[in-house]
């Protein structure tokens, strides 16, 4: 294993998935996703959505930075954030809200468990 990875699409077969089910609320996105790093609680990548609302809970830290797109993440308390290409931000475990795509969103990730 390399002390250096590129968060590059052509690094991993994407994956297509959706949000479950009972989490949905509007919309019918797809998620794409290239999972590049897995490294036993520490995960690196890139994932994208078409538009689409669904409620979200984070019991994991997440850093992302937005690539392209507009979506917009609300806490249970009604607080909006409002992200777009540029942004980078860090969702802290307990995070309850809604992710709603707004116009299909790319971002890369580094999860830790």
């Amino acid at each position: 294993m390399s002390a250096f990875t590129r968060l590059d699409p052509a690094l991993a077969e994407p994956e297509v998935s959706a949000p479950p089910a009972d989490r949905l609320i509007g919309g019918a996105p797809v998620f794409t996703s290239w999972h590049i790093e897995d490294a036993g609680g520490l995960y690196a990548g890139i994932w994208q959505s078409t538009p689409g609302k669904w409620r979200v809970e984070y019991d994991e830290w997440e850093y992302c930075h937005i690539l392209a797109g507009h979506s917009i993440l609300t806490g249970e308390g009604g607080t909006e954030y409002h992200l777009r290409a540029g942004d980078s931000i860090v969702i802290r475990p307990g995070f309850r809200g809604t992710w709603e795509v707004v116009e299909t969103t790319r971002k890369d990730y580094v999860i830790r468990t």
